[in-house]
């Protein structure tokens, strides 16, 4: 099994974010990789992965960063794969905005889609929706997850309906 989509991260300290990412994927059945690249400290090695990751199979980046958060802008900038970015709050970071933004606010060429501040969870989702727009089987998978999150909500909304007040109406 060759992975189809990548994770990678500026450093290991990203992992606890990056994790749901990767237990999505696992949950889809979507064969990954996971790999600390560091734009900054390993600049040459994010250049020849990003430059390769096609020819080996990948078709969707995952990237977070905190701090600074330039691995996702650098790793768009050397490949025509769709990149999503996940800023992430580090010891560094001033309250995480500084990597919303270092990946949010892109050059006109270079988009990285961008999803919250530690919200790996959801970049896993987008890479799933993303490979699913060509995989049928996935699509099934990806419209059973959507309507098992309908039905949760549904069945908090009537759990909801026994509590009891005085004056609430109903």
């Amino acid at each position: 099994m060759k992975p189809i989509v990548s994770i990678i991260m500026g450093s290991t300290s990203d992992m606890p974010v990056m994790r749901k990412a990767a237990e999505f994927l696992d949950k889809m059945e979507i064969p990954f990789e996971i790999n600390a690249l560091s734009a900054h400290r390993t600049p040459q090695l994010v250049e020849n992965f990003a430059t390769n990751a096609h020819a080996n199979g990948i078709r969707v980046i995952i990237a977070g960063a905190g701090g600074a958060a330039h691995l996702p802008g650098v790793v768009a900038a050397f490949t025509t794969l769709p990149v999503i970015g996940v800023p992430c709050r580090s010891s560094i970071s001033i309250d995480g905005w500084d990597s919303i933004l270092s990946i949010l606010q892109m050059p006109p060429g270079i988009p990285v889609a961008t999803v919250g501040l530690d919200a790996a969870h959801n970049a896993g989702i987008l890479a799933a929706q993303i490979l699913a727009a060509s995989d049928e089987a996935l699509h099934a998978k990806m419209l059973e997850f959507k309507s098992n999150m309908k039905e949760k909500i549904v069945k908090a909304n009537n759990d909801l309906a026994s509590e009891k007040y005085d004056f609430r109406v109903q």
